[in-house]
């Protein structure tokens, strides 16, 4: 019986033409080899639904040997289709045949790109792959120059589905590929949000601490892009606290002592301020021990900190929690703090506070300093009034002294003038008498 090649039975095809190649009993054995590589020169022709369809029939193979050439053949189609400009949906590529002359010169794959990284209509379509075939289109995919965040979007829209009523052995194969797969790109495609989700279910799924360090690897960069919500996660089985304050404490090494992105203040503010958040929400935590939350506290340097009014809060708060705290303790705590950076009220509440050692609050002087200037910030119109009094003040008397001056000058004028004429009369008189 002779079989029409197509693209729904080229797999099977392949692989029978292997298995009567290697079990050649004589000349009348048929060979289909001719048949199926005349075929495939017109793979270029075929639609998108055939490509898929081809696909998945070549993954019910995967095992198998015979059918490994086709299967890169057609999935470097399925790819450059994706690739190829002007593809934006199934229906356009389920068009007329003659509509897809694409060119099967390989030299021009990198150069090709993916003009709709926003089109992900084709995410559902690929969603049949199994994990091994996945990460071969993956990797096929990042040699043809694809927009890493549509490829980003994609591996967490396939671990999703395929972790959905999955057993936890084939959630734990998909979280491994996936995990692998997203080192492969461009941190700044992938989402912060996403990576902390994969990361609570690699977590709930106990998988080795290789992979969470790999996850973790991901999200430390990218911690000023999160938020505090995020970092508030139960502290692993078997110990007492109530976050796991072991987590942020990674994840802030790997963002300050990495070299992914630059530092720049801006960065830095932003994670200052969430972790200042985070200091509130652990401090009243009696189980939290006061090395792991001084760690918590020196991590950010203190040029990143413009106020430290939340980090007094927290001090208070885990002062108070953690009466039995030692001197020397709450001392190598409290030596953060930097009270140009507090508020006048709660520097004066810092002067009363009995929580607090005496080392950690301040000298008279620099209060009283720390007062007048919050004062002068506080109350510039009345800064501004006072200088403007002064000015005219110092005007005032500018004016006073200028006039007292002429009038003296004009008093002495007046003198030597009478003086002149009394001298003059006198005169007169003599020249009379004589």
């Amino acid at each position: 019986m002779e079989v029409t090649p197509s693209p729904s039975n080229m797999s099977l095809l392949s692989s029978a033409a292997h298995f009567m190649e290697k079990c050649d009993d004589g000349p009348e054995t048929p060979n289909l080899k001719p048949h199926i590589e005349k075929f495939l020169e017109g793979i270029r022709f075929w639609t998108w639904s055939e490509l898929v369809e081809a696909l998945k029939q070549c993954q019910h193979l995967f095992s198998s040997e015979g059918y490994l050439a086709i299967l890169d053949r057609i999935m470097d189609h399925l790819i450059e289709r994706l690739a190829s400009p002007g593809i934006t949906s199934p229906n356009t590529c389920s068009s007329n045949r003659s509509s897809f002359q694409f060119s099967c010169d390989t030299s021009s794959n990198n150069s090709l790109r993916n003009n709709c990284s926003g089109a992900n209509w084709w995410f559902e379509h690929l969603l049949f792959l199994r994990v091994d075939l996945l990460d071969k289109v993956i990797r096929t995919m990042l040699s043809y120059d694809f927009d890493h965040g549509v490829v980003s979007r994609f591996l967490f829209h396939y671990h999703n589905s395929t972790c959905l009523g999955a057993v936890q052995d084939e959630k734990i194969e998909a979280t491994v590929v996936v995990i692998n797969l997203l080192l492969l790109l461009d941190l700044r495609s992938i989402s912060c949000k996403d990576l902390f989700n994969l990361n609570r279910m690699a977590v709930g799924l106990k998988m080795s601490t290789s992979f969470i360090d790999k996850i973790e690897s991901l999200i430390g960069p990218l911690l000023d892009q999160t938020t505090i919500d995020y970092l508030l996660l139960p502290s692993p089985h078997g110990r007492d606290q109530a976050y796991d304050v072991g987590f942020v404490l990674r994840l802030l090494h790997i963002f300050f002592l990495g070299d992914t992105f630059e530092l720049n203040s801006n960065r830095l503010k932003r994670v200052a301020k969430m972790m200042d958040l985070f200091l509130v929400e652990v401090a009243p935590d009696p189980h939290l021990k006061p090395y792991e939350f001084e760690a918590l506290i020196t991590m950010i340097p203190d040029t990143a900190r413009e106020s430290h009014d939340q980090l007094y809060l927290a001090m208070d708060m885990y002062l108070k929690v953690h009466a039995g705290v030692s001197d020397k303790e709450k001392i190598t705590i409290c030596c953060t703090l930097n009270h140009e950076k507090l508020s006048a009220e709660l520097l004066r509440h810092l002067t009363r506070n009995l929580v607090f050692p005496s080392e950690a609050k301040p000298r008279a002087y620099v209060t009283k300093q720390s007062r007048m200037k919050t004062l002068l910030q506080e109350n510039d119109h009345l800064k501004n009034f006072f200088e403007s009094v002064f000015r005219k003040s110092f005007k005032n008397m500018e004016v006073r002294e200028e006039a007292e001056k002429r009038s003296y000058d004009a008093e002495e004028l007046r003198g030597d003038s009478e003086g002149m004429q009394s001298g003059t009369q006198l005169k007169s008189v003599q020249v009379l008498k004589e």
